[in-house]
């Protein structure tokens, strides 16, 4: 388990850099973890995507397809790369608080 830290906080993550609780996320952190990423502000789509993927995984305990994204947000998934550079597992999920999803490299 690694620590990372951002403007002045502390957080536990994998190696991979995805939070180590997910429990601990909130706007404030998102926000921090989208600066990291290289994503000055967040704006109505980003918060768009990271709403779907955190509520998919309170009810699933997983991150939606990305086909799911797209779907509900209307978004093209080359979008969601301009919007997450990292891509929608890398940069998304890990703006959004989840642990690193699955297949995933």
């Amino acid at each position: 388990m690694a620590t990372i830290e951002i403007e002045n906080k502390e957080f536990k993550v994998d190696g991979d850099g995805f939070l180590i609780n997910p429990d601990i996320w909130n706007e404030d952190v998102a926000k921090l973890f989208a600066k990291s990423d290289g994503i000055e502000e967040m704006n109505e789509k980003h918060w768009a995507i990271v709403n779907i993927i955190r509520q998919n995984y309170e009810e699933k305990g997983m991150a939606p397809m990305i086909r799911t994204i797209c779907q509900e947000t209307g978004l093209r998934l080359r979008e969601i790369y301009e919007l997450f550079p990292l891509g929608p597992a890398r940069g998304a999920c890990r703006v959004a608080g989840l642990p690193k999803p699955d297949g995933c490299v």
